[in-house]
């Protein structure tokens, strides 16, 4: 026996035990490698003093050690060191220890482990190692109970050749798991000595084994010509005994059942056969060539006719359309939203590629697949992978009010052989996306021509003056400018009602330079057209009475959404414009005002010019009018005008690009006369400078007269007060 005072360990000359056991814990705890504290100690090799005078007989035992920590209960732990862990010992009368701070973590272990679990399984390890083998992972230098590192034998580490496959082997040697870290790859799976395989790439590196393709003939398949039920069958159908001889329908008896056979046949010999029973399930013959259903219909044919069923082939050839096929698998759920895969890895459509030499020579392909979604699908896929340029569709016409016949066969059942070739014969480009024709905007065109929708030569401002210069259309972009103070909100605003008052429009207000109450203030004025105040500037006319400010209350909640930005941060234009979008959907606004340009954030990347973002910007605001039906007023401050005399500034004053008049369908500068020997002092200028639809306005200048008291703008005698200011009193 071995007894073990605190810290010091002593051996009893006299034990008969194979094992040497370090006492002291209520559980031997085993160790996997010989590494202990250096204040405890680590027995290498002794050999039973009781054993065999012979040395090999001693060596031959097996080695089992236990050890004992002499510590207190909470220090009770058990230091186990991973296998192969070269650590420098010495040795001192037969003992070796390892200093405590070249030892791993430490790894608790609560029960006593079996001594088997203790050992690698020879066995175990090398099938283990034999299977790894088979799927690629070379794991001959791999050591049980660690991670290794590998080149991953599915993606080869890329272009790095890095080992990025991390595999770890169980400590006994009888299991694997590994996983490829690279994101392009992935691979992962696990494995047992003595069980199969669970991979994700299971079949990696190794040849998958082609089945050959089968030599049939209708003998070998029993096949045999139509019964008279079945040609009933087709007849109910509209498909007559010629056409059926003709693509070879037969049958095929199994037990009591009788199933259609459909043979798909190229160069005149057969290569697959595919069945269709009474309850319209439907089968094909394993191993034979996947090809189009009558191929050889379409040998040197330029116009080729793609449906989804046997049945709707058939039906195309009695409406006189001989140069059709169909496809031998059906229709797929949906359109796959990855690429169209590699030739020999798109397997799903593996006839198209059989028949290329077929299709390659038609320069027009009309898809006349099913109505339903997984039709359509199919028509889509098709067309990704014929090319949609040459590519035509079918609209299958209307059964009654809410449906459409979903395929070739039912129109002839339902409408005959003349209505299937007039749908085909009305057969239109395959959309491509970006790529129109205006066949697809007649129902518009028409619209605006019968003005059905409204609006289309634009709503009047409410000035009689403008009402030949500028008029307001959903979609459009109106650029205003002006010098400071010299009332571009005041006009927009006065517009805004006009609009409200006359169709009883909506609007969505970023405003940033006005105070909420400032600007529901000015709103209220022209809209009840007295003062909001008795003070100043009001104190000669009668206010807003209390029952009107309740009344304009409700009107200014029902007739404008406010844009602002809460935070001290300043906003952005993608940020307006989406709660814009907002603001359309929900509460169904006509215009929006973005007041004034300079208070957006504009951030930028540092290699893009201030022209460039204002262009992209306005590209912007720009689509979303057109999209939304929504017209815009931006306004924008021109940029410091020098030697400036008191008269209008250009629209290419704007400050930061000339695209302000470039992108803008409508360019409008108000301008206030500021000299008492030009003219009145309420006279308000309004300069058209550029209206890009004719329709609804031209360039020229209109005045207006601006109450300073209710904020008001009015129509006015302009030529007969312009001369009597020249003429003088």
């Amino acid at each position: 026996m071995l007894f073990t005072p605190p810290r010091k360990l002593l051996l009893s000359p006299s034990s008969k035990s194979g094992r040497i056991i370090v006492m002291g814990s209520k559980n031997f705890l085993l160790l996997k490698s010989p590494a202990a504290p250096a204040t405890y100690a680590c027995l290498h090799s002794l050999h039973d003093s009781s054993s065999s005078s012979s040395s090999s007989s001693s060596s031959s035992s097996s080695l089992r050690t236990f050890i004992f920590d002499s510590y207190t209960r909470k220090c009770s732990r058990l230091f186990a060191s991973p296998k192969q862990l070269q650590l420098s010992c010495q040795r001192a009368n037969g003992y070796s220890f390892t200093p405590y701070a070249a030892l791993p973590i430490p790894r608790p272990i609560s029960d006593v482990e079996s001594l088997e679990k203790q050992f690698v399984d020879d066995k175990k390890l090398m099938i283990l190692k034999q299977k790894l083998q088979e799927i690629g992972i070379d794991g001959s230098s791999c050591m049980p109970g660690q991670y290794n590192g590998l080149v991953c034998p599915s993606c080869k580490g890329g272009e790095s050749k890095e080992k990025s496959l991390s595999l770890h082997v169980d400590e006994d040697g009888g299991a694997a798991v590994w996983t490829c870290f690279r994101a392009k790859c992935g691979w992962k799976g696990a494995t047992r000595a003595f069980a199969g395989v669970n991979s994700t790439y299971s079949t990696m590196n190794r040849t998958k084994t082609k089945q050959p393709i089968r030599t049939i003939t209708e003998e070998s398949l029993g096949l045999e010509p139509l019964c008279s039920e079945l040609l009933a069958y087709f007849a109910e159908r509209m498909i007559s005994g010629e056409t059926l001889r003709r693509n070879a329908v037969m049958q095929k008896r199994t037990g009591d059942q009788i199933a259609i056979a459909f043979t798909y046949q190229r160069n005149g010999e057969l290569v697959s056969c595919k069945y269709r029973d009474i309850n319209k399930k439907f089968w094909q013959e394993a191993n034979t060539e996947k090809v189009f259903y009558g191929l050889d219909d379409i040998k040197e044919a330029s116009d080729v006719i793609i449906v989804e069923g046997e049945m709707d082939k058939l039906a195309m050839e009695e409406a006189g359309f001989k140069n059709c096929v169909s496809v031998p698998d059906g229709a797929p759920p949906k359109v796959s939203a990855k690429e169209v895969p590699a030739e020999e890895k798109d397997t799903k459509y593996q006839y198209l590629w059989n028949c290329k030499a077929y299709t390659e020579k038609a320069s027009r392909i009309i898809l006349a697949t099913d109505a339903d979604p997984p039709g359509q699908a199919l028509a889509e896929e098709l067309a990704r992978r014929l090319g949609r340029e040459r590519c035509w569709r079918i609209k299958w016409p209307k059964k009654n009010d809410t449906e459409y016949f979903k395929d070739a066969n039912e129109v002839l059942m339902y409408m005959g052989p003349d209505a299937l070739k007039e749908v085909i014969e009305n057969a239109e480009l395959y959309p491509i996306r970006g790529l129109f024709n205006f066949r697809d905007y007649f129902d518009e065109i028409n619209d605006y021509y019968y003005q059905s929708l409204g609006f289309e030569l634009g709503v009047s401002t409410g000035w009689r003056a403008l009402n030949e210069l500028y008029n307001v259309v959903p979609g459009e972009l109106t650029i205003v400018t002006g010098v400071p103070n010299s009332g571009k909100s005041e006009w927009i605003d006065a517009l805004l009602v006009n609009l409200n008052h006359s169709v009883g429009w909506k609007f969505a207000l970023c405003s940033m330079e006005n105070r909420v109450r400032e600007h529901g203030r000015k709103l209220l004025e022209k809209h009840i057209k007295k003062p909001f105040f008795d003070v100043r500037y009001g104190e000669r006319v009668e206010r807003i009475s209390t029952e009107e400010l309740e009344q304009g209350k409700k009107w200014l909640s029902n007739s404008f959404s406010l844009i602002r930005c809460e935070n001290d941060c300043l906003p952005s234009i993608n940020w307006v414009l989406e709660l814009a979008r907002i603001a359309v959907l929900r509460h169904g606004v006509n215009g929006l005002v973005i007041d004034p340009y300079n208070e957006l954030d504009h951030q930028r990347p540092p290699n893009q010019t201030e022209t460039e973002y204002v262009s992209q910007m306005l590209t912007k605001v720009k689509r979303f009018a057109q999209h939304h039906s929504c017209h815009v007023w931006f306004v924008a401050h021109p940029r410091q005008l020098h030697n400036w005399i008191g008269g209008p500034p250009n629209m290419y004053d704007i400050s930061g690009s000339a695209h302000f008049i470039n992108k803008c369908d409508n360019g409008i500068v108000i301008h206030r006369n500021r000299d008492p020997d030009a003219g009145p002092m309420d006279l308000v200028q309004v300069c058209v400078r550029k209206v890009r639809n004719k329709v609804i306005g031209t360039i020229g200048d209109a005045y207006l007269s601006y109450n300073r008291v209710t904020g008001e703008y009015s129509d006015i005698d302009v030529t007969g007060l312009l001369s009597k200011h020249k003429r003088g009193p």
